[in-house]
């Protein structure tokens, strides 16, 4: 029978960042995921120069065989209204990636064993951990599997009383007519803001592939926001009228409000298994990767002892970087005139280079004020 000290269910940033680090630190570790990668993964796909500093990825090399397109500039305002140019010359503020590139090139470095094209089925309590799949003896179990990784299930995780937001985008190799008709600058990704505030938009090029979204919090008509968002897109000629294939769907959590167990007696939960995502941008990415740096420390520390107490500080070392989380906190209802002053504000505010510049880019998309973990965080001993 299989045995390992630590089975990761889940092989995107999350779980190939853990894999690697508790690698480096000399753990026995494998990765489980249904998938066989390399995989396509719904996702706008920016990553910070922090998050590739965490990451240990030298830009230069990651970029002399796979997508990286530079980012020094975006382009906010809401929805039929003019947008607002934010440069950032010098080093790039950020860098666009085909996530079906970039998880398979972390995954395929972590040095974990990959058990890809397995599907996980259960997990039972056993002395000293848990039997996986009837088959795989773990001493810890990571789930990493993203907001509908079955880990988190098991543990807790109420799907039915959680408020996700819901996304859909495509991304597609344009033709070379399309390329040399696309109006978008790559290196400043456009963001479009719904009128009622809800969420936002975004057309993405990265070289010669497009990437066009749209995510709210209120995921009711959904489909309908994205193609009511797509016809406007076409008729102001910022997109081809017929785009290729259709639009797929993701949903993460926004990590002030997610509800469910982060950590159980030999079970912990890292990434958009979690609920990590930026409140203010709905990013995922660094998140993810942070909760797998701060959770080596805990494991490394566990000394193979993994009960939930000995977790804990896990779910401190969450909090102390992210803020504590308020899951039992109420909406407040307002009325309409409220909200139409609300969205007036913002509508003056998003007009205004310097808030869209210093606040909603520096500060909510690329958190410039939170400095990177340490990369000595992965070299423990």
């Amino acid at each position: 029978m299989p045995e390992t000290e630590v089975l990761i269910i889940g092989g995107g940033p999350a779980g190939s960042t853990l894999a690697r680090a508790l690698r480096q630190a000399g753990k026995d570790v494998a990765i489980m995921d249904k998938a066989i990668f390399p995989r396509d993964k719904v996702c706008a796909g920016w990553v910070t120069p922090a998050v590739m500093q965490e990451l240990e990825i030298d830009p230069e090399d990651y970029a002399r065989d796979h997508v990286l397109q530079p980012i020094h500039g975006f382009r906010t305002g809401r929805i039929g209204q003019p947008l607002v140019q934010s440069d950032f010359p010098g080093e790039p503020a950020s860098y666009g990636i085909r996530r079906i590139e970039f998880d398979h090139y972390l995954l395929q470095r972590c040095g974990a064993q990959l058990m890809m094209g397995e599907t996980f089925s259960s997990m039972k309590r056993m002395a000293g951990g848990w039997l996986v799949n009837d088959s795989i003896r773990a001493e810890l179990v990571v789930g990493a599997g993203g907001h509908f990784c079955p880990v988190a299930r098991l543990i807790g995780a109420k799907r039915s009383r959680e408020t996700a937001v819901a996304a859909q985008e495509i991304e597609f190799e344009m033709s070379t007519q399309q390329m040399a008709d696309c109006p978008v600058d790559g290196q400043r990704p456009e963001l479009f803001f719904t009128p009622d505030l809800k969420g936002y938009g975004w057309i993405f090029r990265k070289g010669k592939y497009l990437n066009i979204g749209l995510g709210r919090e209120d995921k009711h008509k959904l489909s309908g926001h994205v193609e009511q968002f797509c016809q406007y897109l076409a008729q102001i000629g910022r997109i081809p009228r017929d785009l290729p294939g259709k639009f797929k769907g993701h949903a993460y959590l926004l990590y002030p409000h997610a509800t469910r167990p982060l950590i159980g007696d030999n079970v912990m939960l890292i990434g958009d298994a979690a609920g990590l995502a930026y409140a203010q941008s709905g990013e995922g990415i660094r998140p993810a990767v942070e909760s797998a740096l701060l959770a080596v420390q805990v494991i490394h520390n566990c000394r193979g002892d993994y009960a939930m107490d000995r977790l804990r500080p896990y779910v401190d070392k969450l909090e102390e970087r992210f803020g504590a989380r308020q899951p039992k906190a109420k909406a407040v209802k307002t009325g309409k005139r409220v909200q139409r002053a609300r969205q007036m504000l913002a509508g003056m505010l998003l007009k205004s280079r310097w808030f869209s510049r210093n606040l909603l880019i520096r500060r909510w998309f690329l958190h410039e004020q939170d400095r990177p973990l340490p990369a000595s965080t992965i070299h423990v001993s």
